[in-house]
């Protein structure tokens, strides 16, 4: 079983900037993340495929949102820049064992708790 810490949400205003950071305990190969608007259904944010090296972006995040890994800590970051009250959700990061969907929400066996930011114009 692998576990997802999720830390780095907060609160700042329209333009700022955020770093989220997810933390496995275990073996996987891709991470994501995710999120959820209150009323909306959870939608993918950035992808990142380990051995591939390849990394999907949403449209509405490209340009502004950066996810990276560190090896060593088996840790992946969200760095958000531009930050826009739109962008105001719970964030989560997922991740799996094998090579799936890059959205597919139930291609996803581990899901963190979530992270909360919210961006005030």
């Amino acid at each position: 079983q692998v576990q997802l810490v999720e830390s780095g949400g907060g609160s700042v205003q329209a333009g700022g900037s955020l770093r989220l950071s997810c933390a496995a305990s275990g073996y996987i190969v891709r991470m994501a993340w995710f999120r959820q608007a209150p009323g909306k259904p959870r939608e993918g944010v950035a992808a990142l495929y380990f051995g591939l090296g390849e990394i999907y972006y949403a449209d509405a995040v490209k340009g502004r949102f950066t996810i990276s890994r560190d090896d060593d800590k088996n840790t992946v970051y969200l760095q958000m820049m531009s930050l826009k009250p739109e962008d105001t959700a719970m964030y989560y990061c997922a991740a799996d064992p094998m090579y799936g969907g890059r959205w597919a929400l139930p291609d996803y066996r581990y899901w963190g708790r979530g992270t909360q930011v919210t961006v005030s114009s």
